[in-house]
């Protein structure tokens, strides 16, 4: 059922409309170097074979998993003999272009420099990571999103009704339920629909000639477990953790417990998906709820100790707590503040008066001299610089005032009062 046209392919329409700059190109048989990029399923090989059906120039195609350098040089050898090509110029499909090494993309760089080579890369993984930033700057990467509900459902109706590529020429009735189940499980892999409609029509025709009725409940026999959208090594991996952490730090629990669902039945680390809890609760809670942090520590130990399937409740709990927490980064905007000062400028050294006397003649330097003890003045606070000179009256700490911060804010602000008290006596 793959497109042998552009009308006939479903979505991409943000590439693919007419008028749009990939559909110019290969309307037009103009294609430069591109790169498709998207999740399976979604129509990268398809589109090759779009452009290996319209193009005059010679097509070639390999699958980077088992050709490598060799390979190259025998179809720029080709390419480059006159007699067995006269226009000189190669379009080259490689499939999974992401799992060339660096010296078998570098190989490439000249012949697609000169136009020898047009390349096409199809991959799964983000080109900007996994592909030789020189190949990245000489091509157009295209993004293929995955298909949506109606674009399934469209192919699906078409391998029903097409008799000379689908199931057209059979006596086929296929439930509209039954068809937007598979839409919906196949997570916009359109392979994945065509396989699990196969495989209910094989699976249910018993007689040839016969009546065949496809229901949603054999539809969902031949999908056991929906399709998901998740490689815990690849981009997906990384949405997803991004979505799950800033759902925390936006205080949506909802969508918390989706993302963390989402990266638990992909298969990602219990213990990666913990640390990630326990960062957050401390650079995007921090003290605004400093017990969400040990909440989220507990449940880091404990998911280590117990493991799957229960770890998912720790892992919820936790995840939980940190999103409906009042939110503060001002312990991490001070240790940051505090290390920029520390790594540009001269700060001084620490004030005598804080230093430890631990020999009676580091006492002569003055060590610890004049170090007034917090519990001997009243409140417990002693009224005394502690930064050395080069940054006294830097503020590195500012408490935003939301949850326990208010609380931080009425201390301080006492503690100031404190010290103001004790200024006023000596004076």
């Amino acid at each position: 059922m793959c497109p042998r046209t552009l009308e006939e392919f479903a979505g991409q329409k943000h590439i693919l409309a007419e008028g749009k700059l990939l559909y110019r190109m290969i309307k037009a048989d103009r294609l430069s170097s591109v790169i498709f990029w998207g999740p399976p399923g979604t129509g990268k090989t398809s589109l090759a074979r779009l452009i290996a059906a319209t193009t005059r120039t010679d097509f070639k195609r390999i699958n980077a998993v088992s050709s490598g350098i060799a390979d190259i040089k025998q179809i720029v050898s080709d390419t480059q003999n006159l007699l067995l090509n006269p226009s000189g110029r190669t379009v080259l499909f490689i499939d999974e272009i992401h799992r060339f090494n660096k010296a078998q993309q570098d190989a490439l760089l000249p012949y697609v420099e000169d136009g020898t080579i047009i390349l096409i890369g199809a991959t799964t993984e983000n080109p900007f990571f996994e592909v030789n930033k020189a190949l990245i700057s000489r091509s157009t990467v295209f993004q293929l999103l995955p298909l949506t509900h109606e674009d399934i459902a469209q192919i699906l109706r078409m391998a029903l009704s097409d008799s000379e590529r689908g199931l057209g020429s059979f006596d086929i009735e296929c439930d509209d339920d039954a068809v937007a189940f598979l839409a919906d499980v196949s997570s916009g892999d359109a392979r994945t629909a065509l396989n699990a409609l196969e495989l209910a029509f094989l699976t249910t025709s018993d007689d040839v000639g016969s009546h065949i009725h496809i229901t949603r409940e054999i539809a969902a026999e031949c999908v056991q477990q929906k399709s998901i959208r998740f490689d815990k090594k690849g981009d997906s991996h990384y949405d997803n953790i991004s979505a799950f952490i800033k759902s925390m730090r936006g205080s949506d629990p909802d969508a918390t417990a989706f993302y963390l669902a989402r990266a638990i039945a992909g298969g990602e680390d219990i213990n990666f998906i913990a640390r990630r809890i326990v960062i957050c609760a401390s650079e995007d809670v921090g003290t605004a709820n400093p017990t969400a942090l040990i909440v989220a520590q507990a449940a880091a130990e404990a998911v280590r100790m117990i493991g799957m399937p229960e770890a998912r409740i720790l892992l919820a709990h936790a995840a939980i707590t940190v999103a409906t927490s009042p939110k503060s980064n001002s312990a991490y905007m001070a240790i940051d503040t505090a290390l920029a000062d520390v790594q540009s400028q001269d700060t001084g050294e620490v004030p005598p008066w804080l230093r430890n006397p631990v020999t009676d003649g580091l006492k002569e330097f003055e060590y610890g001299k004049d170090y007034k003890y917090a519990h001997d003045y009243p409140g417990h606070v002693a009224d005394m610089e502690f930064l050395p000179s080069e940054v006294r009256g830097r503020k590195y700490y500012v408490p935003c005032g939301n949850g326990a911060e208010q609380k931080i804010i009425e201390y301080l602000n006492w503690a100031g009062k404190l010290k103001e008290e004790q200024r006023k006596e000596v004076k």
